[in-house]
């Protein structure tokens, strides 16, 4: 009651200080909320960003549905898994060959000119490989059939470039997106072989391809349809030469090589492990862990903030996946499946930071106007390795036995690490 005594002018007054106070308070306010807020859901908040993050995602994950699916469909229809093995090696090998030179196409003459009719080409590769395998076809069809997928986009190489060419002046939340799309790869390939054995053990053998096709289709389409934040074309005059012939590219994708000999072993000899245990059916959940681990641990390595050059960071993290992955080898001398798991998990978590800073590495060593070409190189030795990894690990299973066999993978770590070793000698810039 005293405040409705005293004059107009004091209350005149009293209104602007606390105006000001309010307006002094917002910067602050607006600063919490935005670190609040966390590096994705920033990232997400880029204009376009959204729309071309939720198509790429639907066209990713039939990545890693089309392995398991064609495993299952081939198997199932004609009782062969030796026939199902052959037919994806010669997919993989296929894609070896052919994805370098779709992904050049895509620097030359943009995303949605050359990633749609790629996609397209592979889905109709899929529908001929479901349709053999359905009507009774020769065996020599499958292979061919199966190879036309070839031409598939490297769909997370296609959602980087965005990325690379959106954020190009802001390097902290460039980090944080190649850590977004290691997760969400991560996720993917975790989500991809459950689904698929989901759909074709529950419906029918070719649901599952099926079902990864429409994906792969709808997922591009939408993906393509955002022209708004797709990368520009550089100009011919403005095209770097090969990655190839980049200084430091090869031996960077000799460790990626070696990296994916680490994946494709421990996946072989973790099966064999389990089916020793008699667990091969409960194989699938106990190795999505590794998946697991590496999708939180890329999550969490997107809200730190780099710091030295990427070499040292790669060293680092190569240094710090040897160690985890040594874990397996000695949970396997526990005879036990529990301690296997949780080794799994761990071994996972040093993935994902090691391939966000390999393939941060890549793009500064590709020149201009090869972002695309570099990425899928890179990816290309990766999945050579996965092959290779696997070929040896099954070796060593059957010469050494599943718990000694753990040993390659360990190997392979340290030979990655080894190979980035050059690193260390290469000026910080």
């Amino acid at each position: 009651m005293p405040l409705m005594t005293v004059s107009g002018s004091t209350l005149v007054l009293a209104a602007p200080a606390a105006a000001a106070r309010r307006t002094a308070a917002a910067p602050a306010a607006a600063g919490r909320r935005t670190r609040a807020a966390g590096p994705y859901r920033r990232l997400l908040r880029t204009p376009g960003a959204r729309a071309f993050t939720a198509g790429n995602l639907l066209a990713r994950l039939p990545m890693g549905m089309f392995g398991v699916s064609a495993v299952m469909m081939i198997a199932g229809q004609r009782g062969s898994y030796a026939l199902a093995g052959a037919v994806t090696a010669t997919g993989l090998a296929a894609t070896a060959v052919v994805a370098p030179f779709t992904a050049r196409l895509v620097d030359r003459y943009g995303q949605a000119r050359i990633a749609l009719p790629a996609t397209v080409l592979a889905v109709l590769g899929s529908l001929a490989l479901a349709l053999c395998v359905r009507t009774g076809a020769p065996d020599w069809t499958l292979f061919a059939a199966y190879a036309a997928t070839a031409t598939t986009p490297n769909t997370g190489g296609l959602s980087r470039a965005r990325w690379a060419h959106l954020l190009r002046s802001d390097p902290a939340a460039k980090h944080a997106a190649d850590s977004f799309e290691q997760a969400a790869d991560e996720l993917c390939f975790l989500l991809g072989p459950v689904l698929a054995a989901l759909l074709s053990g529950t419906l029918f053998p070719e649901a599952g391809t099926l079902t990864g096709a429409a994906l792969l289709l709808g997922g591009m389409l939408l993906f393509c349809a955002q022209r708004a934040t797709e990368p520009p074309v550089a100009p011919r005059a403005g095209r770097g030469g090969s990655p190839l012939r980049a200084p430091g590219m090869r031996p960077l994708l000799v460790m990626f090589l070696a990296m994916g000999a680490v994946f494709g072993s421990m996946e072989v000899v973790s099966i064999a492990y389990l089916d020793a245990h008699g667990l091969s059916a409960g194989a699938g959940p106990v190795l999505a862990l590794q998946a697991l681990g590496s999708c939180l641990a890329g999550l969490a390595y997107g809200t730190l903030r780099p710091a030295g050059s990427p070499g040292r960071r790669l060293v680092g993290c190569v240094a710090a996946m040897t160690a985890l992955m040594s874990l397996p080898l000695a949970a396997s001398a526990t005879g036990a499946v529990a301690p296997l798991a949780c080794a799994l998990l761990a071994a996972g978590m040093a993935t994902a930071p090691t391939m966000v800073t390999g393939m941060g590495l890549v793009q500064r060593l590709t020149p201009a106007g090869r972002l695309n070409e570099g990425m899928t190189l890179a990816v290309t030795a990766l999945l050579a390795g996965i092959a290779a990894g696997a070929a040896t690990g099954g070796t060593a299973v059957d010469h050494l036995g599943p718990s000694p066999a753990y040993a390659t993978p360990a190997l392979a770590a340290l030979t990655a690490f080894a190979l980035t070793l050059p690193q260390l000698r290469r000026p910080r810039a």
